[in-house]
């Protein structure tokens, strides 16, 4: 059974609802002026949650006087104190005796100016300062007494009073309240939970139940955020898996220098394999040789492929020429390349046979992270993030290489593409790819490419008439460009702002 709760007389909401009793509607800023609005505001949801009246929020401006403009009001404005302080005098006043009269040289000092621009008051032949109107009417008073009275006016008058800085101008907020459809004058108790006494008594039938406030604002939330660097690797995932693409397994981040250098036809002479560009493994210093990564593979026969084609020339390389060191491609490195797991799966794909016994064509991609002992600074760190494509097709062309990669960077909005020349160990021929930056103004290069060497692919074991098209780019690159970040110390490492993390929503790479 709902029960009631004699409201105190000190209670705002008892006030609120006893002056509401007497009178339908009030506005808080008369019947409480001296309440502050928020206390109001509060008492009013409350009543008003429990629908015992209806409020609406008025706000208004109010001119209020600066403490210069209250003295005006008071004792009269400089100029007219000025006035009438010489015309008491008959003979006229020294400027000392003025001040002395007054009490205030300053209001002295601002009255005169007034008083003579009004043409109240002038100088003697002997240098004193004499009344010459007979009467004045003091405007700015008049006009402060009336805003003071008021707290408004006309508008032209209260923008030349708050220019001379005698008033300024507050927002008050008042409410206008009503009577609810369910206005008492005590608040009812109300429950909140429906417990199991309520239910065998039957009280719950009468019982008074507060309902629930489906516009409360929950509490803030503290949750994990995804890394930019996270959700711009998303959008590229999602643009690959578009194209038909299957990504590539890339959890190792030891690599024997089998895999990252010599399968791509890197020689083992190669200033990329030195300790200055590579991270070494101590130890161990060095790994097994390649194991068979499905049924059937004779990975014998392609280690010595791999040493024929760098020491010999094979598949129609002359090769390197150089004494090619098993020790040498056993040593254990922090892979510099995601190409490297491109080669173990195209390895992998030249053992596959489709419809025709041949390798099926075939797209992957990978994107995760490689190493590289680089000198840290605002564009270079030594572990960043690799984005790697290959399709393995029959009939490639570097035609249609470049035509892949103006849809590909299309989608990621990037277009007006340019392709450079360039030179890589194992891709024949390679291009450098770069697009215009609309916020720098000029093309900068955003990845590179190739048609992969015949040498690489044909000592896998691929068909000679199979081409496989390779790009890659960095993932830092991108994503420093579309959160406008200039060091990438500040995107990856222990400089990065968590408040940046959590606040920055998701990039779409479709958008400028």
């Amino acid at each position: 059974m709902a029960t009631s709760t004699p409201a105190s007389t000190g209670d705002l909401t008892s006030q609120i609802l006893h002056t509401l009793d007497k009178q339908s509607p009030i506005l808080t800023a008369d019947a409480f002026p001296a309440i502050p609005s928020q206390d109001v505001k509060a008492a009013l949801d409350r009543l008003g949650s429990r629908s015992m009246i209806t409020y609406e929020t008025i706000e208004r401006e109010e001119a209020i006087l600066e403490a210069e403009a209250e003295q005006i009001a008071a004792h009269g404005s400089h100029e007219a104190r000025v006035f009438e302080a010489l015309r008491k005098a008959m003979d006229g006043l020294t400027v000392q005796e003025l001040e002395a009269a007054i009490g205030d040289k300053n209001v002295t000092k601002l009255g005169q100016g007034k008083a003579f621009r009004e043409k109240w008051i002038s100088k003697s032949k002997d240098g004193k300062l004499v009344a010459t109107a007979e009467s004045i009417e003091d405007v700015t008073r008049t006009q402060l007494q009336q805003v003071q009275q008021s707290k408004t006016g006309d508008a032209k008058v209260l923008a030349d009073l708050k220019k001379r800085k005698l008033i300024k101008m507050q927002k008050i907020i008042s409410f206008k309240v009503a009577k609810g459809e369910k206005f008492a004058l005590e608040i009812q108790k109300e429950e909140t939970d429906l417990t199991a006494d309520m239910l065998v008594s039957g009280a719950w039938k009468t019982a008074n139940f507060k309902p629930y406030n489906f516009k409360a604002l929950g509490g803030d939330q503290h949750a994990g955020a995804l890394h930019p660097l996270n959700k711009v690797r998303q959008e590229f995932r999602q643009i690959f898996f578009e194209m038909g693409f299957e990504e590539m397994p890339t959890n190792k981040f030891v690599e024997t220098g089998f895999w990252n250098f010599d399968t791509l036809f890197v020689p083992q002479q190669h200033p990329a394999r030195d300790l200055q560009d590579t991270f070494y493994i101590s130890d161990p210093l060095v790994g097994d040789k390649p194991r068979p990564q499905v049924e059937g593979q004779n990975m014998e026969e392609y280690w010595n492929n791999v040493k024929d084609v760098h020491q010999e020339g094979k598949f129609g390389s002359i090769g390197y020429r150089y004494p090619w060191a098993a020790e040498e491609s056993q040593r254990l490195v922090l892979r510099t390349h995601t190409t490297s797991i491109s080669a173990s799966v195209l390895h992998k794909l030249a053992a596959k046979k489709g419809p025709d016994g041949r390798p099926p064509p075939a797209r992957y991609f990978s994107i995760d992270r490689v190493f590289r002992n680089e000198t840290v600074d605002a564009t270079h760190l030594a572990e960043f993030h690799q984005v790697e494509g290959v399709i393995a097709d029959y009939g490639l062309t570097l035609g249609g290489l470049m035509e892949f990669m103006e849809v590909f960077f299309n989608k990621m909005g990037l277009t007006d593409l340019k392709f450079k020349p360039a030179y890589n160990p194992y891709t024949e021929p390679s291009m450098e790819i770069f697009a215009y930056h609309k916020g720098l103004g000029k093309l900068v290069e955003i990845g590179n490419s190739g048609m992969f060497r015949p040498e690489m692919l044909e000592a896998m074991g691929l068909p000679k008439d199979m081409r496989v098209f390779g790009w890659g780019l960095s993932l830092e690159r991108p994503t420093m460009i579309k959160y406008k970040i200039s060091n990438i110390r500040e995107l990856l490492g222990h400089k990065v702002d968590l408040n940046f993390i959590e606040k920055n929503a998701a990039v779409r790479l479709d958008k400028d």
